[in-house]
């Protein structure tokens, strides 16, 4: 039987002898390749339905298997190890530490859409790699994308003062993510704001920048709306 999807066994499961003549035929190298037996025991039974409460993962349960979002996929063309049917398998397999394996590779989803508008069963299978990519945030086992801390930074402001100030939250995510301050496409944002805004506008946004104003009569409500957050997301993700 043909081996698909080789590179997903493991090297020291694959078994071949380099001579090998059976019944007269020369069967040496590739032609007798077998798949050592393997027995599951590691899996997690709620495992699909913990991906199912991450945005994205609601409908990983009616995939079918037909291979159409890896076929389509623009980050497969590139690199054989990214396999949206083989994580989609494996999720509903509850099969964690087999996903774990590839935590390197599956954050590249570039969200192009190819597999969910292919998809016959609307598996939506670029939400459910952004299910898994969060999940592997949550757990800890990956650290958080850029796009996660710039959330935490944006909700943590309205927590504390009930408004946005765009240009404190952009500095504080820079500061976290390393990045310095004064980025090329920042002076020239800043610049043609400058050309186009007037003076009075300019000195309060600065002002506001680094002395950060609160929402009138705002109290105890961000403590109210933070602990809101933090108790849906336990109900949602145990």
């Amino acid at each position: 039987m043909a081996i698909h999807e080789k590179a997903l066994i493991e090297d020291e499961r694959l078994q071949q002898h380099d001579e090998l003549v059976v019944d007269g035929v020369d069967v040496s190298g590739h032609w007798n390749t077998m798949i050592a037996p393997r027995t599951v025991r590691d899996y997690d039974d709620d495992f699909e339905a913990k991906i199912q409460s991450f945005a994205g993962g609601e409908y990983v349960h009616r995939c079918w298997q037909c291979g159409s979002c890896t076929n389509s996929c623009t980050m497969y063309a590139q690199n054989v190890q990214f396999n949206p049917r083989y994580w989609i398998y494996l999720t509903r397999l509850g099969m964690k530490e087999e996903l774990v394996k590839d935590q390197d590779i599956i954050w590249q989803c570039v969200s192009c859409n190819k597999c969910t508008n292919i998809c016959p069963k609307d598996v939506k299978p670029e939400g459910v790699m952004k299910a898994l990519a969060h999940w592997m945030e949550v757990e800890g086992i990956t650290e958080k994308s850029p796009s996660t801390i710039f959330d935490e930074e944006f909700a943590d402001q309205i927590y504390k003062t009930g408004r946005i100030e765009d240009g404190k939250v952009a500095q504080n995510f820079f500061k976290k993510t390393g990045q310095p301050l004064l980025q090329e496409w920042l002076k020239v944002f800043i610049f043609r704001m400058m050309k186009h805004l007037p003076v009075k506008h300019l000195m309060r946004m600065g002002i506001n920048t680094v002395h950060t104003p609160r929402t009138k009569s705002w109290g105890k409500t961000g403590d109210v709306l933070k602990n809101y957050v933090r108790e849906q997301k336990e109900a949602a993700h145990g």
